[in-house]
């Protein structure tokens, strides 16, 4: 049976690419982007190079938006095996710590760390129901206690955040055949990272094989390796 992923934030940049990447592995992808115009504009460039990725919207930040796409997706494929938790903001670029303006943190948060929480909380039952589930999160070398700088306080609280959801969600779902697993993309060069060294190709690798092939959970991956927390 053809799988089912969705991946969030997706109408640009690596969540683009790593919708391009599974639909050429024969999975069915549902591209999703708050801006309806942008992700329906992607998801038919995908489409005419012969892929199968369909667009749906949504808003990470809302929970009934996510509630919109799991009724959506339940009613119209009755099943989601893979979920790339894509979508971020970074918006406190030049901050110490010392500096931080909260109410950036705060709406970081909602888009780095509850969205993704929220959208684990809605559809891991039906990868339940399934017997399946990939669950891919988007991290950051920013968000690792290891290698963590200043410079941009609520990003790297957000995707430290990012990092003990998957280990807790991990925890939860040991013994079922729902896998949890963090990545770092490493400085890949993006509209929100236009100095990155590292191609967009690149940069979606280890979130495709972590939905598609590995088979560990509740881990920190940088190029297809286990990296510390």
């Amino acid at each position: 049976m053809q799988k089912i992923a969705i991946v969030t934030g997706a109408n640009r940049g690596i969540g683009f690419e790593v919708c391009r990447q599974l639909a050429y592995l024969g999975i069915k992808v549902v591209l999703t982007a708050r801006d309806e115009k942008k992700g329906r504009e992607a998801a038919l460039k995908l489409q005419n190079e012969g892929l199968d990725v369909v667009f749906y919207p949504l808003d990470v930040t809302s929970v009934q938006s996510i509630l919109g796409l799991a009724e959506w997706v339940e009613k119209t494929f009755n099943r989601v095996d893979i979920l790339i938790n894509n979508a971020g903001i970074l918006i406190d670029r030049g901050y110490s710590a010392l500096e931080a303006d909260i109410d950036k943190i705060r709406e970081t948060m909602e888009t780095n760390v509850y969205g993704p929480l929220q959208l684990c909380k809605t559809l891991v039952p039906l990868m339940l129901r399934n017997g399946f589930g990939r669950i891919v999160n988007f991290s950051s070398g920013a968000g690792s206690l290891s290698r963590i700088r200043t410079g941009q306080p609520g990003y790297c609280i957000s995707k430290a955040s990012v990092n003990v959801i998957t280990r807790l969600l991990a925890n939860e779902l040991s013994g079922t055949n729902v896998y949890v697993n963090s990545m770092d993309p490493g400085s890949v060069h993006t509209d929100m990272n236009p100095r990155g060294e590292r191609s967009i190709a690149q940069g979606a690798d280890t979130a495709v094989w972590l939905a598609t092939e590995c088979a560990e959970t509740g881990r920190f991956f940088s190029d297809r390796k286990n990296i510390e927390w």
